[in-house]
């Protein structure tokens, strides 16, 4: 029987196990990995290392601690997460049945892909999922953002204040009778294509172009100095769907300790419902969720 469990690690997951061993609780991580989505980086043809602060370097301390801690980790998928009276069990891939007092999830999310040809190849080589985390690499460039969603336009609408030339590659324009979209469709380096489909990534050593296909059929090309796939984030709940209370877009409803609907639950990083997908806010509520749950550890401690 473990004081804690937490399961996911990326930054929030290390970062709450670190604070937990910290705390002498009797903690196990398990994850598939360590490190999270801080284990990839956008390479661009125009950027040397030095001009980039890896969220990698952000919790590399955390993760060296965990290396060599055997006993506080578990490299294995969790499939779900019950609890059975005052007790939880923490199921993995392999059948293990783990028990703990409390558990904290920080599994993050998933990007939704297109799944085309080149996609899977020119991923993090001039093609990415997060337009909030490198927009600033891209000043005086030209970039395509692919989505229709209020996550591409978001993403657009920071890319418009730095790039050159922003291109929209959408099916269509519902979400653009907003503010945001209001001004993106006024913005003078903002270009919409609607009604495309993306059929191809092709380049060479970095990604360079889309294949586009309208409503007719007819294909074209379109080049770019980068692109970012920005549809919706989907977040890894499913191993709790059926015991913690998740929003409309399937985040998990935390308040502002990290605290979920079930007693002993706790939630941090980019499965939450809080604000913004970035490396040191994962750290942070990660911090913020290891002291909330040896709060409610302490009583029986």
């Amino acid at each position: 029987m473990y004081d804690l469990i937490i399961v996911g690690g990326g930054p929030a997951g290390l970062t709450a196990a670190v604070y937990a061993i910290r705390k002498r609780l009797n903690v196990l991580l398990v994850s598939k990995d360590l490190g999270g989505k801080t284990n990839y980086r956008l390479a661009l043809p125009w950027v040397e290392e030095y001009q980039v602060i890896k969220g990698l370097e952000v919790v590399d301390k955390f993760r060296n601690e965990l290396e060599y801690l055997d006993f506080a980790r578990h490299i294995e998928v969790v499939d779900k997460v019950e609890k059975k009276g005052e007790q939880f069990i923490v199921t993995t891939r392999g059948g293990a049945a783990l028990e703990s007092k409390a558990v904290i999830l920080a599994t993050g999310t998933r990007q939704t892909r297109m799944g085309v040809p080149g996609e899977k190849e020119y991923t993090m080589k001039g093609l990415c999922y997060s337009a909030l985390s490198y927009a600033p690499l891209f000043i005086d460039k030209s970039v395509l953002v692919i989505g229709d969603e209020d996550l591409a336009l978001r993403s657009a609408g920071e890319l418009s204040t730095v790039a050159k030339e922003v291109t929209i590659v959408c099916a269509g324009e519902k979400k653009f009778d907003t503010p945001l979209g209001l001004k993106l469709k006024r913005a003078g380096n903002v270009n919409i294509m609607k009604d495309c489909e993306v059929v191809e990534v092709q380049g060479d050593a970095y990604a360079r172009k889309l294949l586009l296909k309208d409503k007719t059929g007819k294909v074209r090309e379109i080049e770019a100095d980068g692109m970012f796939v920005e549809k919706a984030l989907v977040a890894n709940t499913d191993m709790v769907k059926d015991l913690a209370k998740l929003d409309e877009q399937g985040r998990i409803v935390v308040d502002t300790n990290c605290r979920t609907s079930v007693p002993g639950l706790f939630a941090a990083g980019d499965v939450t419902n809080n604000y913004a997908e970035q490396v040191l806010i994962a750290v942070g509520e990660g911090a913020k969720a290891a002291l909330s749950a040896y709060d409610y550890l302490l009583p029986a401690l």
